[in-house]
């Protein structure tokens, strides 16, 4: 069988893929693009839920920055703000599908399941089967695939207990307890609307208080804008400058890199969800989980906080709302032989400053290049960057 191959493929269809295929509609090369258009915000992420980004953060990128989720709701009468109006989830999926439709029409609906090299290309395998070849690949796969489970949590059995981003309908668990692990948005976010479907829920978390997000203030005079101006990751100069200028925090020596990806806009649920949860639902805070184990078919958690005794929380299920680590083997997709010859930092990939790793041809945006370009990364406002970035590579190579 003869099998064309391509300039380009893109594998994932979220905004970081999608606004890269858009940037390359023009650029002269051969493009397929593989996925499910949103399918990480449509299957992985609770219904009901609001985007943690401001409106004006919340876009997918195409060249002329014309169609942006302002422009969409504008055209469909749907309430925006770009600062202090939440954006519903639903809204969003929406939005993107309709961006995919406008601008990458081409996606094929299809995953891959092996990346391969043969014969000076990359071989792409689909899930139906075909074979395709492209010169160069960029893997845009969703944050979903780096889910992190903490080691004590293996000790419950795999029916009781969950990741948070496995879970887009939670109707099913009406009368039942669960326990949610985490302080951060996703941990309250989703601990909200159990309680909102029926569930019996209680929050476990390390932190000693809840520390939400204060509603923005709008509008701020011109010292307010000074001593904290606001960016695509909220405010302060901190997030400004990981936003304004990700290709100085590259030439950041490699452990400051790692420390402010993992250090900076720690967890942090919004204030739009404060009267969800504040006084309505039991949380244990600033507790150390100190076991877990499955017994009379309910997870069983135990623990510890300094001066008191241990205590025991049974429930019917657990959801751990506990981050997100950018592991290249969770990419299963990626074959052994190609997985081992990319330089990695943290068990990320090493990028250079187009977001190219180590194998020639193989790049990398979205979470994945966290720790070459810094927080902005782990944000849909990083497509806009990536991008152009990446686009701008490709169109020359």
């Amino acid at each position: 069988m003869t099998v064309s191959t391509v300039d380009i493929a893109i594998i994932g269809a979220g905004p970081y893929g999608l606004s890269l295929a858009a940037h390359l509609r023009d650029s002269g090369r051969s493009v397929r693009i593989f996925g499910t258009p949103m399918h990480s915000w449509s299957h992985h992420m609770p219904q009901g839920m609001h985007l943690k980004s401001e409106g004006f953060a919340s876009n997918l990128y195409d060249p002329e920055a014309k169609f942006t989720l302002q422009a969409y709701c504008a055209a469909r009468g749907i309430p925006y703000e770009d600062v202090g109006l939440p954006v519903p989830i639903e809204t969003f999926i929406a939005y993107g599908k309709e961006f995919q439709q406008r601008y990458v029409q081409e996606l094929e609906n299809v995953q891959i399941t092996s990346l391969t090299q043969s014969s000076g290309c990359f071989e792409l395998t689909t899930a139906a089967g075909e074979i395709a070849r492209a010169r160069q690949v960029v893997v845009a796969a969703g944050i979903v695939n780096f889910a992190h489970l903490p080691p004590p949590l293996t000790e419950i059995s795999s029916a009781m207990i969950t990741h948070s981003s496995q879970h887009s309908d939670l109707s099913g668990f009406r009368g039942r307890k669960v326990a949610v692990l985490g302080a951060g948005a996703s941990a309250v976010d989703i601990a909200a609307l159990l309680r909102k479907v029926g569930a019996d829920v209680e929050l476990i978390a390390r932190r000693q208080t809840i520390q939400f997000h204060d509603p923005p203030n709008e509008p701020r005079s011109f010292l307010q804008r000074l001593k904290a101006p606001r960016s695509g990751l909220g405010l302060g100069w901190r997030s400004r400058m990981c936003t304004d200028i990700p290709l100085v925090f590259h030439a950041l020596p490699q452990s400051l890199r790692i420390r402010a990806v993992e250090r900076h806009l720690g967890p942090a649920p919004c204030w739009f969800v404060r009267d969800a949860v504040a006084g309505r639902l039991p949380m244990h805070l600033g507790v150390t989980l100190a076991g877990a184990y499955s017994h009379g078919g309910r997870a069983c958690l135990v623990l510890t906080q300094p001066g008191r005794e241990d205590r025991q929380v049974e429930v019917d299920h657990v959801i751990a709302a506990t981050g997100y680590k950018a592991t290249l083997s969770r990419l299963t997709f990626i074959d052994k032989s190609v997985q081992s010859q990319l330089r990695k930092v943290e068990e990320a990939p090493i990028l250079n400053r187009h977001f190219e790793s180590s194998v020639s041809g193989l790049y990398f945006v979205g979470a994945a290049a966290a720790y070459s370009f810094g927080p902005l990364l782990r944000f849909a406002y990083g497509a806009k960057f990536a991008a152009r970035r990446v686009a701008a590579r490709l169109a020359r190579a």
